[in-house]
């Protein structure tokens, strides 16, 4: 677990970083070749990447802001601007989801304006989500975010790791062995991956991918979440002892959104 790879003086180069950066070229470089396969023009692909990568920063920045509020009080720029108050440079604290949604949104209008068919473009970029999950979560691992319970109480059959003092996951529990839901969601993202392309044989419809891809996504955060720990603010509302966090309430619409989907797509193809 190493937070920061490189160091030069107030500019830090951190593990996350680079593994984001590097989902967003393999998943740009994946996208380009599979729009080739089906006729579509590889220029509207790399249109459609620069304001997905804006989307996904802006989108996964705003909703970790909205629900960690008080980490900004008194230096809000601190939000938008990456040369941070306290002289670092670099953004830390973003949740995934807002940029997962955002995305969707910017992506929908980009093609509408430009007159293209957005689930033709969506079932051709959607497997690239997966790898990007895949890659950015061992980011995660590498940053000490995104971690999970204490194993002590919650982790027969896990494999469990103590995170170092300076990462998020070693500062809010000290030499405490924490379940790695990082990796658990790293491994999912690698068989969303390979489900998305299997089950493109299957495909009679356009959006069929996407529509998978809800499924497959909700499952996966949704599950994963029961072991990762959650500030109390992200909690929506609780069922026994167990807390049910804003991600999981999405993820449960996702999942919900696909099979409706599916089904009413299956039964127009009948028809």
């Amino acid at each position: 677990m190493h937070p920061v790879l490189v160091k030069l003086g107030a500019f830090e180069i951190r593990a996350y970083g680079v593994m984001l950066a590097l989902s967003f070229l393999f998943g740009i470089f994946l996208a380009i070749r599979r729009a080739k396969k089906v006729g579509l023009d590889p220029n509207t692909i790399m249109d459609l990447s620069v304001i997905l990568i804006i989307s996904a920063i802006v989108g996964s920045r705003f909703l970790y802001v909205v629900y960690h509020p008080e980490e900004f009080r008194g230096h809000w720029i601190d939000a938008i601007s990456p040369f941070q108050s306290d002289g670092t440079i670099g953004m830390g604290g973003l949740t995934l989801l807002g940029g997962v949604i955002l995305c969707f949104i910017s992506s929908i209008i980009f093609l509408r304006v430009k007159k293209l068919p957005f689930l033709k473009f969506a079932d051709v970029v959607i497997p690239s989500v997966g790898l990007g999950i895949f890659l950015t979560r061992i980011g995660c691992f590498f940053n000490g975010c995104c971690f999970g319970l204490p194993c002590e109480a919650h982790g027969p059959g896990h494999f469990c790791f103590i995170f170092p003092s300076n990462s998020a996951a070693g500062f809010t529990f000290p030499d405490t062995a924490l379940i790695p839901t990082q990796l658990y969601s790293s491994l999912a993202g690698l068989i969303i991956f390979g489900i998305l392309l299997y089950a493109e044989r299957w495909k009679r419809f356009d959006g069929f991918l996407l529509y998978l891809f809800f499924i497959l996504y909700g499952i996966k955060r949704f599950t994963i979440d029961l072991f990762r720990f959650y500030e109390s603010g992200m909690i929506i509302f609780t069922v026994g002892e167990k807390g049910i966090s804003l991600n999981q309430g999405i993820s449960l619409v996702f999942i919900m959104l696909g099979i409706v989907l599916l089904i009413v797509c299956y039964t127009k193809k009948k028809e």
